[in-house]
């Protein structure tokens, strides 16, 4: 939702369907965009209300913490130890507290997270790198 504005190049001509899980954050999106004179609907009740309503729905078992939670719960931990090892082994570590101040504080300013770059670039961030059937059946079709 916060990159909705400055993505409107994106969105096609035709109508534009905003979907969320309950239906809120997508009024939200639709009344930033309403002064763009898009043709812009939201699914009523989100997608909950589409699976009670009956409807089929394609989900994905596995899922993956975005980098931006994974960021925030690894910065979250690294404070908390620090504040606890300085408070319980050595003054030294609220260093640890500063650093990881001072990072989000950059990360903020100029849009570079080097905890998200580290973190982007551990084996259970890694895509995979599987053919579809359909990319499978039209790379079978190029060979002939």
């Amino acid at each position: 939702m916060e990159q909705i504005e400055s993505r409107l190049a994106d969105l096609h001509s035709g109508p534009v369907v905003l979907v969320c899980q309950m239906g809120k954050r997508a009024l939200i999106a639709a009344d930033l965009l309403e002064p763009c004179e898009r043709q812009i609907a939201v699914l009523a009740g989100g997608t909950n209300a589409w699976i009670n309503a009956g409807f089929p729905m394609v989900t994905n078992v596995k899922t993956r913490w975005s980098l931006e939670r994974q960021t925030r719960l690894g910065a979250g931990l690294l404070v908390l130890t620090g504040a606890g090892l300085g408070l319980t082994v050595s003054m030294h570590w609220l260093f640890l507290c500063a650093f990881i101040g001072l990072g989000l504080t950059f990360a903020g300013l100029t849009d570079i997270c080097p905890m998200g770059e580290i973190l982007g670039r551990m084996p259970w961030n890694k895509t995979t790198h599987c053919k579809t059937h359909v990319a499978a059946a039209e790379s079978d079709e190029a060979a002939w």
